[in-house]
Order: C-alpha cells, then sequence, then structure tokens
C-alpha cells in the first residue's frame, strides 16, 4: 500500500489538473452544433422548417434524463451492497463519471464527428448521449474492481478506458458497420472484459485479511436494490436513445421492455432453485434480473419479434444467475479473477449473449419481414454498404463481439500493468471494502445502520 499522505495530496492534483486541460482542449475543440447554437433561427428559414419541435433536443433529451439517471443513480447505487463502502459506491461513480464524459466528448469527437475544414467539434443532445454511454463502459469495469483500488486509479483506469472505447467504437460502428444501440458489444462486452482483465492483473492473494467488509447488511442491500430498479426501469431508453427516429426506436423500447420482464421470472426461479430453503438470494435480484436488457441491447431495434424478446430474456436470466453460482467462484478460484459486482454474469457474459443474438438476428433478416426500405433503414444499407447482403452483415456484427473483448482483454491487461506500479495509494488488503480509507466518516466504524448517515 502507497503512504496515505501522497495520495491525498495527489488526488486533488489530478483533479485539478484534469479540469483544466479538459478547460483548454473544450475551448480550442468543442462547438455547438447547428442545433443547439443561436445560428438555429437561420438554419430553420434556410431548412424550410417551420417548428422549434423539429430540433433534435425534443426528440432526445426524454431518452438523455433516463440515460443520465442510469449512470449516476443506477450504475452508484448498485454498487452500494457492501456494507462499509456506500461512500465510495456512490461517490466514486460520481466522481468517474463527471471526469470520464468530458474526455469521451472528446474523443468521440475526434473518431466520430470532427469538422475537416474547421478542425472543431460540434456537440448536441446526442453527443451527451454518446458520452454517457462510453462512461458506462469504465462504470462496469469499476463493478470488478470495487473496494480495492484508489480514486486515483479509478481516474486512470477511465483515461484509458474511455480511450480503448473511442477506438473500439469507431472499429465495430464505422469500420465493421455493425449495429449495436444499446451496446451489447460496444459498452457491456468492453466494460465487462476491460474490468475482469484489471482485476486478474491487480489479483490480491491476501484479500482475505479484509473479509469482514466484504458482505452486505439488510440496509445496504436496500439501498443497492435502489439502484436495479433505476437500471430496470430506464433500461428501454438506454437500448434505444440513439436508434433512428420513429419505428426503430419504438420497436426498441418494446424489445427491451419485454425482455426485462421476462428475465426477472427466470431470475426469481432460478434463484429460489438455487437454494435448500427455497428462499431468494438478493445479489441474484439485484444483478440478474437486469441481464436481459444487456443481452437485448444489440437486436434492440431489430424485428427479434415480442416473443423473440421473451425468449431472449428467459435465457438471460437463467444463464446470469447460474453464472453467480458457479461461474463466479471458478473465476476467483481457479482464474484469480477477484470480481466484487459479479460483472461477469451481469455485463460480460450477457453482453456476449447480445453480439450472438444480434448476429443471428441480423443474418436471418428477410425483405418479407422488414420490407425492401426497412432492411436498408434498420441496417443502413446505404453509401459504401449499399451492397451488403444481410448474411455478410451477420458476419460483421459477429466480428464486432470479437473486437470489443480483445480491446477489453488486452486493453485491460495492459491497463492493469499500469495501476499495478506502487505509485497510487491502493488501499492494504486489510483495509479492502472500507469507506474510512478515502473517507470522513461520521458514524463509529462497528455501526453498519446506513440509514443515520
Amino acid at each position: 500500500m502507497s503512504d496515505n499522505t501522497n495520495i491525498r495530496l495527489t488526488l486533488p492534483v489530478v483533479c485539478f489538473v484534469w479540469q483544466i486541460a479538459m478547460i483548454i482542449l473544450f475551448g480550442v475543440f468543442i462547438r455547438y452544433d447547428e442545433e443547439s447554437d443561436t445560428h438555429w433561427v437561420e438554419t430553420k428559414a434556410h431548412d424550410n422548417i417551420t417548428s422549434d419541435i423539429e430540433n433534435d433536443f425534443y426528440f432526445r433529451y426524454p431518452s438523455f434524463q433516463d440515460v443520465h439517471v442510469m449512470i449516476f443513480v443506477g450504475f452508484g447505487f448498485l454498487m452500494t451492497f457492501l456494507k462499509r463502502y456506500s461512500f465510495g459506491a456512490v461517490g466514486f461513480n460520481f466522481l468517474i463519471a463527471s471526469f470520464g464524459l468530458q474526455w469521451a466528448l472528446l474523443m468521440q469527437g475526434w473518431f466520430h464527428s470532427l469538422d475537416p475544414q474547421t478542425g472543431k467539434i460540434f456537440i448536441g443532445v446526442e453527443s451527451l448521449i454518446n458520452a454517457d454511454f462510453c462512461v458506462a463502459g469504465c462504470l462496469i469495469a469499476y463493478g470488478a474492481v470495487l473496494g480495492k483500488v484508489s480514486p486515483v486509479q479509478l481516474l486512470v483506469m477511465t483515461l484509458f478506458g474511455v480511450t480503448l472505447f473511442a477506438v473500439e467504437e469507431y472499429i465495430i460502428l464505422n469500420l465493421l458497420h455493425a449495429r449495436d444501440a444499446g451496446g451489447s458489444m460496444v459498452i457491456h462486452t468492453f466494460g465487462g472484459y476491460y474490468g475482469l482483465a484489471i482485476s486478474r492483473v491487480l489479483y490480491r492473494p491476501n484479500l482475505h485479511q479484509s473479509k469482514r467488509m466484504q458482505g452486505s447488511v439488510y440496509h445496504s442491500d436496500t439501498f443497492a436494490m435502489i439502484g436495479t430498479l433505476f437500471l430496470w426501469m430506464f433500461w428501454p431508453s438506454f437500448n434505444s436513445a440513439i436508434t433512428d427516429h420513429g419505428d426503430g426506436q419504438h420497436r426498441a423500447v418494446i424489445n427491451t421492455y419485454l425482455c426485462l420482464a421476462s428475465t426477472v421470472l427466470t431470475t426469481v426461479a432460478i434463484s429460489s432453485l438455487s437454494q435448500k430453503t427455497g428462499k431468494l438470494d438478493m445479489v441474484h435480484i439485484q444483478n440478474s434480473t437486469l441481464a436481459g436488457g444487456v443481452a437485448l441491447g444489440t437486436a434492440a431495434e431489430f424485428m427479434i419479434s415480442p416473443y423473440g424478446a421473451l425468449i431472449v430474456g428467459f435465457f438471460c436470466g437463467i444463464i446470469s444467475t447460474m453464472g453467480y453460482i458457479f461461474i463466479s467462484p471458478f473465476l476467483e478460484k481457479t482464474l484469480k479473477i477477484q470480481d466484487t459486482c459479479g460483472i461477469h454474469n451481469l455485463h460480460a457474459m450477457p453482453g456476449v449473449i447480445g453480439g450472438i443474438v444480434g448476429a443471428i438476428t441480423a443474418a436471418a433478416a428477410s425483405e418479407s419481414v422488414y420490407g425492401k426500405q426497412g432492411l436498408i433503414n434498420t441496417f443502413d444499407f446505404t453509401g459504401d454498404f449499399k451492397d451488403r447482403t444481410v448474411l455478410t452483415q451477420g458476419g460483421y456484427q459477429a466480428a464486432g463481439m470479437c473486437v470489443s473483448i480483445v480491446f477489453g482483454v488486452v486493453g485491460g491487461a495492459i491497463v492493469g500493468s499500469i495501476l499495478k506500479l506502487p505509485i497510487w495509494g491502493d488501499p492494504a488488503d486489510e483495509n479492502c471494502f472500507d469507506d474510512e480509507v478515502y473517507w470522513e466518516v461520521r458514524e463509529p466504524a462497528t455501526h453498519h445502520l446506513l440509514f443515520t448517515i
């Protein structure tokens, strides 16, 4: 463990220097797009737009609100299940999301929307949604190392995570031209394996010294369930936020809604069957009930059909819950991957399922189901991709999933090696999962009634 005095000095320095750098870079590169600039009045007149309601803000902002709540409330509270790490869960989630979204606007702008004539990045409400998506990958990775790293390590992890995300997103969505509206591949698969690879490199053989802190208590599980419910309710918005206006967005909401409902039923069933007493395990209910939203991210806007969405949710609830029962212990004991939140079962594995479902659904698409123009609109068979067939599209969907896994595993291993350097002020083995290492806790260390905080 590094000297905590050093980390108390380093964290403010990192935050101040980073924010000054962001101010400079935003001043150089970032500008309002035409729909958020005061010249919108002239744009309306030029394009014969009669009402402000045609501004993209009015289409996208409700979805942006929902996604934003998921990022800051949903992810944050989902990780409060540890009995003595609720400050770190919500507080560091807040920190790295605010840190990461600024860098995401720049990285995604440089790759996706840099104006070659002006050298500027023009941002609007859809840019904000995409930045939140980018940050989501890093928050997923945070779940694997929750309670075991310092805030500076988290910032470094986010810096590299956002950078890797922007690159793999560009390869998958632009070069391969895969469709992934809800981010099963780009967000969940990448974020899951990125976090797992970092956790493997940062393996702590003596983590049992803080075993007393690793569990939950009644109230901490209740707080975590708040995060679950926010995520569950808003996941249809997450999967549909950047789909095309109209039928694609409408269909993505319906499919995700049904898939999530189906996942809850099978999660409850498997959780009960896994216990000799038939009782439910709150870990399963908090996490596996969300797996359907992850797995349907890629195919959400496809014509998977309502019953198809229910089938995906049915199997995801089973697989994710079984993952918590059998795979998580195997990962820790055999592969030495200490996955605090079980992100393998909620994000990585369902993300791969989502990639497979997307590839099969794309390859099976037909003109009789979609219509000729429907195929073109759904898979964006225009420009350089106007001659692509659905079978070819299915192959590129599968290739996109492989790219996300490779970026997650290789990138995570490299970043983990950087985070392993003894300069970041990470907690000692006996002090993991304890807020008192980095937070002022105004209650006795033996007191675990979180409602009194």
